[in-house]
């Protein structure tokens, strides 16, 4: 699935210097923050959540959703007092720290050096049950070779491809729905179309649940792409609404997916070897071979699609980091005069999606969900920080409920959610939090200087992000 950069690109073209074209109304933006969240990866950790959960993913949903949709009105309201950032990362630095600030965007960098690694994985593991004969590095290094030779080229965004295929997986998703309630009359899985068995039975703790729910955040990472488009809304006052819209369609989208799936295979026995991906059998038990290759080939393009802008986007991030700074200049500042585009760090990305060949999805899902909840956290915290604190917005009941109650029960949540991953996924984390704690240390000499920005603060890609005079009106 497709994430923006910290500091976020932008999928107009402008003037060097000027600002973006306000063309987007709320279902057009909508509709792209659902494409980047990618709906058929309800399919791809189906098998991983019900093993999980002792076949109980629906429920794993409804948490996840309703932890999303506190976090999406923490967004809602931040994004609002910084339009044209868009970024945990941000929020976080102008709001409680600087070096805060840091920590979050070092956490969130590793979400998105890794994100393009899953979609890589994601086709391997399609891959290997519809041609099992094809060993997997081939598969991964071929796909790593024409992803960073594409963005090599070129690091053209893809927001109108993700609409295309948006459309073509929710199609898919339907067709899918529509296969199983027919099988479910005729007496498989359950045998019912209407039943509670998918969200709690015998069997189910909420301990399970709570760790299901972890995994299938993962589904909702990209929900704050949204922000990317602040710019290019018609009005920034529908931001807040498309956020909110976007998780909860996302969500409910997902959930029903999730519910007939789980009726249609109470447990992961049909699948046989192929739980950590069951998509292909998913498609092929419940419509047949033609079936089967619909639902591979959405799940496939749009894992494609979703590499090449995830891609793009985590090598425009290092450079940003690099034209500021933040990471060494020479190196990660570089762009190629003949290509313009920031070549080593499209390289170094694609070196790291190369470790596809081995890592499960269980366990990369994982290592990028300990970085994004950290940063939903975090911006749950700026809410309170920036209104209740700073504004003083915490004197009348409304304020309290808006400004401490919601934010700090989401922040709570996340919290929760973020206690129950893999421990291998703590460990790795906690690791990389470590080295980031020592770069910080490094780069402000000892906390005595503020460190540099991840975000953008130059037109390192011909887009200056500035807050135009309208903005700033819509924004009082």
């Amino acid at each position: 699935m497709a994430t923006p950069t910290l500091a976020t690109a932008a999928s107009g073209s402008t003037a060097r210097g000027g600002s973006l074209k306000r063309s987007l109304g709320l279902w057009a933006i909508v509709g792209l923050g659902l494409g980047y969240m990618t709906p058929t990866v309800v399919f791809d950790t189906f098998g991983i959540v019900s093993d999980e959960t002792n076949g109980a993913v629906p429920s794993a949903y409804v948490i996840a959703l309703v932890i999303m949709l506190l976090t999406a009105v923490s967004y809602g309201k931040m994004v609002r007092v910084y339009p044209a950032a868009g970024s945990a990362y941000t929020y976080v630095r102008e709001s409680i720290h600087p070096n805060a600030g840091f920590m979050v965007g070092w956490a969130s960098l590793l979400d998105y050096l890794l994100l393009p690694m899953v979609n890589a994985l994601i086709i391997r593991l399609y891959l290997e049950q519809v041609f099992p004969a094809l060993p997997a590095w081939v598969t991964v290094v071929v796909y790593t070779l024409f992803v960073t030779t594409v963005i090599c080229l070129s690091m053209r965004g893809t927001s109108n491809l993700n609409m295309v295929l948006l459309v073509g997986a929710i199609l898919a998703m339907i067709a899918f729905v529509v296969f199983a309630v027919i099988e479910l009359v005729r007496g498989a899985g359950a045998g019912t179309v209407v039943s509670t068995e998918p969200f709690v039975h015998d069997g189910v703790t909420m301990t399970a649940l709570l760790t299901g729910a972890t995994v299938v955040c993962f589904s909702f990472i990209g929900f704050d792409a949204v922000t990317m488009y602040t710019e290019e809304a018609k009005s920034i006052r529908i931001m807040p609404k498309a956020i909110l819209l976007t998780v909860l369609l996302g969500g409910l989208i997902f959930l029903v997916s999730a519910y007939f799936a789980q009726l249609r295979f109470p447990t992961n026995a049909p699948f046989g070897e192929f739980t950590d991906d069951p998509l292909p059998q998913i498609g092929l038990l419940v419509g047949g071979p033609v079936f089967q290759a619909i639902l591979v080939a959405a799940g496939f393009v749009a894992a494609l699609a979703s590499g090449l802008a995830s891609h793009a986007s985590v090598a425009r991030m290092l450079l940003v980091m690099g034209r500021n700074n933040v990471l060494p200049k020479k190196v990660f500042g570089y762009v190629s005069p003949k290509t313009r585009t920031p070549i080593p760090n499209i390289i170094i990305v694609g070196a790291v999606t190369l470790f596809a060949m081995t890592f499960s999805l269980d366990t990369i899902s994982s290592y990028i969900n300990f970085g994004a909840l950290i940063a939903f956290t975090f911006v749950n915290l700026t809410v309170i920080v920036h209104f209740a604190w700073r504004q003083g917005r915490r004197h009348i009941a409304r304020d309290r409920f808006a400004y401490i109650v919601l934010p700090g029960v989401a922040m709570l949540l996340t919290g929760v959610l973020w206690s129950q991953l893999h421990a291998d996924a703590l460990i790795a984390g906690g690791v990389w939090a470590a080295i980031g704690f020592v770069y910080l240390l490094v780069i402000t000499k000892g906390f005595r200087i503020q460190p540099r920005g991840f975000d953008e603060n130059q037109p390192v890609t011909g887009v200056n992000k500035q807050l135009t005079d309208e903005h700033r009106q819509e924004t009082r």
